[in-house]
């Protein structure tokens, strides 16, 4: 197992072919050790160089919603009314705080990723 830091492109490029032959390591074998320190430089090196945008709060909520097979009624015991929900969703009201507790506790989205400030409709 020869590993190089992850420092370009090019390093960045070649480090993820290795990790997709990696992806059916053996549990506890050389592979899987090789594995696992690719994708922590990887990750270093995106973390620096590939920086993930900030997303809108209705956008972090839409996108937990779709991975979780929610529909907006699904958001009633953190919003309120149906109505409610439907205007927060909409952009047409903003987040409230309670709301942005509720949310981080009962679907784990960070609260940090909900505070961001945004224009209502």
């Amino acid at each position: 197992m020869e590993i190089e830091p992850v420092k370009t492109r090019e390093d960045h490029r070649r480090a993820l072919m290795r990790i997709e032959k990696l992806m059916d390591a053996r549990p506890d074998s050389a592979e899987e050790r090789e594995l696992d320190i690719l994708a922590t430089l990887v990750e270093a090196y995106e973390r620096r160089h590939l920086p993930v945008p900030d997303a809108h709060p209705l956008e972090v909520i839409r996108f937990v919603m779709d991975q979780n097979g929610m529909i907006d009624k699904d958001l009633m015991p953190f919003m309120g009314t149906s109505g409610r929900v439907s205007e927060v969703m909409s952009g047409r009201r903003p987040l409230t705080i309670g709301m942005i507790r509720k949310l981080h506790r009962g679907l784990g989205i960070p609260a940090d990723a909900l505070i961001a400030e945004y224009d209502v409709a």
